[in-house]
């Protein structure tokens, strides 16, 4: 395997794990620390890499607590952690993102849902961010800055623009139409015209 590779699949495992402890922490408000890392685990389920990765969720906790995520607490002589405002705003993101994979319609409405943005190049890791939310999300990309999705996500792309203090650089659009549809509509698996 190649060395980006290698390197783009231990970002990833290293986001998904502070997703996942993000998520635990926001579902128990206040959690003792000694309890987070079994609780992650239980949530991802057990599997050999992810019981090899065990370890990191120390790193993962003060990782969070050095970006603000989250915030250590002693109460009768344990030490507990809770999110804090910039944590709960990532916890309500996880949840829209996970309310999106869940509730889907059964019937399509026939309107695409278009986000395009024009993030500056020196927020370039901002507009990096954006894109991988949105493709973990299930997006498809048309053109560099637009991507599109079949259902209503006002209110993921909405928390996602706060998140990422971009709310001017993105542009939100339901529209009917878009022409050569049958690319998305495959992607998506939509009935034809």
């Amino acid at each position: 395997m190649r060395a980006v590779e290698v390197g783009a699949r231990k970002k990833r495992q290293r986001q998904n794990l502070r997703n996942v402890a993000i998520v635990t922490i926001g579902l128990a408000g206040v959690i003792a620390v000694a309890a987070v890392a079994p609780n992650m685990f239980q949530l991802l389920g057990r599997s050999g890499a992810l019981a090899r990765l065990k370890y990191h969720s120390k790193t993962v906790l003060g990782r969070l607590k050095q970006k603000g995520d989250i915030e250590f607490e002693e109460r009768n002589g344990k030490r507990y952690v809770r999110l804090t405002k910039r944590g709960e705003e990532r916890f309500a993101l996880e949840q829209q993102k996970m309310t999106l994979d869940e509730v889907r319609p059964r019937k399509w409405d026939r309107r695409y849902r278009l986000v395009m943005f024009d993030v500056p190049e020196k927020r370039k890791k901002t507009r990096e961010r954006l894109r991988y939310e949105m493709q973990d999300v299930g997006f498809l990309r048309i053109q560099d800055s637009a991507w599109v999705y079949p259902y209503d996500c006002e209110e993921f792309i909405a928390i996602l623009k706060a998140d990422l203090h971009i709310g001017k650089d993105v542009l939100y659009a339901v529209v009917e139409e878009i022409e050569n549809d049958a690319v998305i509509r495959t992607h998506f698996y939509l009935p034809p015209k």
